[in-house]
């Protein structure tokens, strides 16, 4: 592949942006050996130290690696699912943190792919996803785990769902949306929900899926989404007040 010349501002980046570019249009396939630090070098017109630093960026996003050897060198790597869904899953936790994405796009945003799972999942669901499924309810009802651990079987529910469908594509989105806006959520609410009404909804989500029952499905996974719209409501509320009651403290 044919490599333009870079000006020397920024060149590191500029230079792990061109070889990324050619790694996600496909001009460098998975598993081919990039060239040496000095044919790069040469082809970009700059040192080899600027070239080894473009290339240690592009390691740290895992899309090259590093082979020792006679045959070694740096190879276009295939990243793993769970490394991608982590990448997409940083970029959306980012998102939130600095307010592009706000709980109301968030609960559509679920709401919607959540409602196609549930569809899916009922017509298409093993017997090892109900195993899991059940697993995962025996959790939740084990009163003696904490907040924090139930909120990590509420997303591991919700994926084995998402995993139902037997689709890629949206085991993929939904692992992103999971692992970033479902945390977020319920860490946020976790004191003001019942525990104990969403396990009730899962255990009907779950028997809805298991008998082939789409419709059902459906209607409970969108009864839960209205629940914990609801709760985070009651949540900003009580957040809202208790800065109130800060500032007023101040300012008295």
């Amino acid at each position: 592949m044919e490599y333009d010349a870079v000006v020397t501002d920024s060149a590191t980046r500029q230079i792990a942006d061109s070889i990324r570019e050619a790694i996600v249009s496909g001009r460098l396939k998975v598993d081919e050996r990039l060239p040496t630090e000095e044919e790069l070098a040469k082809r970009f017109k700059v040192s080899r130290p600027t070239i080894r630093e473009a290339l240690k960026r592009l390691a740290a996003q895992n899309l090259i690696r590093s082979q020792r050897g006679p045959s070694g060198g740096r190879f276009v790597n295939r990243p793993s699912q769970e490394q991608l869904v982590r990448s997409i899953a940083n970029a959306t936790r980012l998102m939130t943190s600095i307010g592009e994405f706000d709980f109301d796009s968030i609960t559509e945003a679920r709401r919607q792919l959540g409602l196609v799972c549930c569809q899916l999942a009922s017509e298409r669901r093993t017997d090892a996803d109900l195993d899991a499924m059940r697993a995962e309810l025996e959790v939740q009802a084990n009163s003696t785990i904490d907040d924090q651990d139930f909120c990590a079987s509420d997303v591991r529910f919700h994926h084995i769902l998402a995993q139902a469908t037997q689709n890629p594509v949206l085991l993929f989105v939904m692992a992103a949306v999971a692992e970033t806006l479902q945390p977020i959520s319920n860490m946020v609410v976790y004191k003001f929900r019942d525990r104990q009404h969403l396990l009730a909804q899962h255990q009907r989500l779950f028997e809805a899926i298991r008998d082939g029952k789409p419709g059902v499905a459906r209607k409970v996974f969108a009864e839960q989404m209205d629940y914990l719209a609801t709760v985070w409501g009651r949540a900003q509320e009580w957040r809202q007040h208790r800065e109130r009651a800060s500032d007023q403290k101040k300012a008295g």
